[in-house]
């Protein structure tokens, strides 16, 4: 029988990954609603071909084009924040939640709420709000498929042992277009330098926190929320060829590593298949053909983004979800041209030092610092551009 299941964020490149891997497999799958911000017409055409029950914008000005687009397809139509959350709240078996940014925090939290299973692409759920959502998977009965490359790998490398016999986690990090520049070129990084990704192909958002080392950083806070070995048992190390997803060393010292090509259907295809395993159409892996793997401690003089993040969720409370505010805003004035690249961390750990609140214990209280921190940000940037 086939699998009934929502994407959030279906025209993204986790969202197009993911229906690249149910349009090889029509047989397994039956979605049942597919959201956008806004790209009307591309998600009406997607609803269309999958036969979506439902298809929903977020911005709610979309809503018009997106009922013409459907008209006479039977599919229904709805848009905004609310609908978001309803569409998240169907019950399916599978949600895929992939709304980049912390636009993705209440549609996730429904999810949760509904005690489903979803597969979580959205970084800043866990990181803006990893207690309160981790909480509310207990609560709820949830189970959270981490779809991110790093932790999906953790996650398979963990299949069917005790957390208690973990020693070390150790994330990679591509080190991203820039790992080799000197200071002064960094300096002066363009937006079209620091999206061009040597190894992933991602939207411009996550290719920047790629180049600044501030994704690592956010998958570090997000690993410890995931993985609750300790902050002292979470290491990073980068590893350019983005061949060995991340590891886990037990306490008898043998360590279990994830291997795979640099494309997200292969950890997409492990939790869509979960606990199975799907075909994907990637090549083999030719270990002989790309010769050598190596690895860097990150050189947090060059790139302070790993630090900062480190020293956020050390501090606790309302800091991690400061820090992703603060990087989103940082990160969307860098690709308009507003700062350059180094003022992004700058402009982040500036936002830190001078904005603190208690911490959240509800999503109301994340999302109420998350704006809180953004009006830091956007001031500070005026003394940044």
């Amino acid at each position: 029988m086939a699998r009934t299941l929502s994407l959030l964020g279906a025209t993204g490149s986790i969202g197009a990954s993911t229906l690249d891997l149910i349009r090889r497999n029509p047989s397994d799958w039956q979605v049942d609603t597919l959201t956008a911000n806004c790209s009307a017409k591309e998600l009406a055409m997607l609803a269309r071909e999958f036969g979506a029950k439902t298809a929903v914008v977020g911005d709610e000005a979309c809503l018009s084009e997106l009922r013409d687009a459907l008209a006479g397809s039977g599919i229904e139509a709805a848009g905004g924040a609310q609908a978001l959350c309803d569409a998240a709240a169907r019950p399916v078996d599978m949600t895929v939640a992939a709304i980049v940014g912390c636009a993705g925090l209440a549609p996730t939290m429904s999810a949760v709420q509904r005690g489903g299973t979803i597969a979580l692409a959205n970084k800043e759920a866990l990181v803006s709000a990893g207690d309160v959502m981790t909480s509310a998977v207990a609560r709820h009965g949830a189970t959270l498929l981490p779809t991110d490359s790093e932790h999906n790998a953790i996650f398979q490398c963990l299949a069917g042992s005790n957390i208690e016999d973990v020693a070390r986690i150790t994330l990679t990090a591509s080190g991203g277009p820039l790992r080799t520049w000197s200071k002064e070129q960094i300096e002066a990084a363009t937006p079209a330098q620091a999206v061009a990704h040597p190894n992933w192909s991602m939207g411009a958002k996550i290719s920047v926190d790629s180049a600044t080392m501030m994704n690592k950083g956010l998958e570090y806070i997000e690993a410890h929320h995931l993985f609750p070995v300790g902050l002292d048992r979470l290491k990073i190390v980068v590893h350019p060829q983005s061949v060995i997803h991340s590891m886990v060393e037990y306490r008898d010292r043998s360590t279990l590593a994830q291997l795979g090509p640099s494309d997200m259907r292969v950890p997409i295809a492990s939790c869509l298949a979960w606990p199975a395993r799907m075909e994907t159409p990637l090549e083999p892996l030719d270990l002989a053909k790309i010769g050598e793997l190596t690895f860097f401690a990150p050189d947090e003089d060059r790139f302070p983004a790993t630090r900062i993040a480190r020293e956020a969720i050390e501090a606790g409370g309302a800091a991690p979800a400061t820090l992703n505010a603060a990087n989103e805003v940082a990160v969307e004035a860098f690709l308009a041209g507003h700062i350059g690249f180094t003022r992004i961390t700058a402009l982040v750990e500036d936002t830190l030092q001078r904005y603190n609140a208690p911490a959240p214990s509800a999503l109301e209280e994340v999302l109420a610092i998350d704006g809180e921190a953004r009006q830091y940000a956007r001031e500070a940037l005026a003394c940044y551009a």
